[in-house]
């Protein structure tokens, strides 16, 4: 049976090459390590450092959940320099991770303007970026998870900027980078080979890829950077998963520290949720990871500032620990 209703039909768009696009993020943007970041100091820094630094030691799981904004604030040589550290578990990301690691590896650029291509009907539709498209159902395919596939092909490839991609690093060091993406949401769902029951498959086995990882969360650490929802509800449901099977096996989950870097002002004490007549309420980092999350046992911490001088400056904290 199928639906009843009408389709949009994909094979009336018109895609373009990348070259044609404007690009907001030009590779001048993405910082060395010796570069001198924007000035910024908290005095929760040095206290994630020290926890990171045990959970290392001790083998416990350091996370590192992130929006997108993440990788264009410029800070891509900082993260694989942790990653070749081995001084993280895993890093999930969203959707539109996969897609500003592949453009910056590819062209050196990335990021249109939304507010001038939406205008024209240009947003999203550029050839070269719909390659992910074979790449996902390639990953979906091979039982790889879509952000080790990519990673790998990244790695492989012969793109002129690939050691700006932390999905190719993390490859190399076999960290996994697990991408949990939703349908319509990125760029790519637009494009005519775009199959969403692969991209589900292979999101999804990315998903239990990072459920793994949880399951070693006592005594570790979580940083989620500038993810509003995905971080949180992925974080959430893991967790779940994880303390369910701990139970059975008499283990605990409890002792672990959150860490959320957001540029959102929490009024009040960030470690109670504020009432649902509170707009706040509804800003999930604060009530899922600063709060529920580590109701039982845990800690958390709160750092708020621009990702280009938050991470940079936290990168330091850590090196001086490591």
């Amino acid at each position: 049976m199928t639906s009843k209703y009408s389709q949009f039909d994909r094979s009336r768009l018109r895609l373009q090459p990348l070259s044609e696009r404007r690009h907001d993020l030009e590779i001048g943007h993405w910082m060395k390590l010796d570069d001198t970041p924007p000035a910024f100091e908290h005095p929760a820094l040095a206290e994630i450092a020290a926890r990171w630094s045990a959970a290392q030691h001790s083998g416990a799981a350091r996370v590192l959940m992130m929006g997108a904004h993440l990788l264009r604030g410029g800070v891509n040589r900082h993260l694989i320099d942790l990653l070749e550290r081995e001084t993280l578990s895993v890093i999930a990301m969203n959707g539109a991770g996969i897609i500003h690691d592949y453009e910056l590896a590819r062209i050196g650029a990335t990021t249109e303007s939304v507010a001038r291509y939406i205008q024209s009907g240009e947003f999203g539709l550029w050839r070269e970026t719909g390659i992910l498209n074979d790449w996902i159902q390639d990953a979906a395919r091979s039982g790889e998870g879509l952000g080790e596939h990519v990673g790998r092909r990244l790695a492989e490839s012969d793109f002129p900027y690939k050691d700006l991609s932390v999905l190719a690093a993390a490859w190399r060091k076999g960290i996994p980078v697990t991408i949990h993406a939703g349908l319509g949401y990125d760029i790519l769902h637009e494009h005519p080979n775009f199959d969403g029951g692969a991209l589900g498959a292979a999101s999804y086995r990315d998903f239990l890829i990072f459920a793994r990882v949880v399951e070693g969360m006592e005594g570790g650490v979580l940083l989620s950077f500038g993810s509003a929802i995905m971080a949180p509800e992925v974080f959430l449901k893991a967790l779940a998963m994880a303390r369910n099977v701990a139970h059975q096996e008499g283990r605990q989950i409890r002792r672990f520290t959150t860490a959320v870097f957001d540029i959102v002002p929490i009024r009040g004490d960030v470690h109670r949720e504020l009432p649902k007549t509170d707009a706040g309420y509804y800003f999930r980092p604060h009530k899922t990871l600063l709060v529920r999350t580590v109701a039982d046992g845990g800690d958390s911490l709160y750092v708020e500032g621009p990702h280009r001088a938050t991470l940079p400056a936290l990168w330091r904290h850590l090196l001086e620990r490591l």
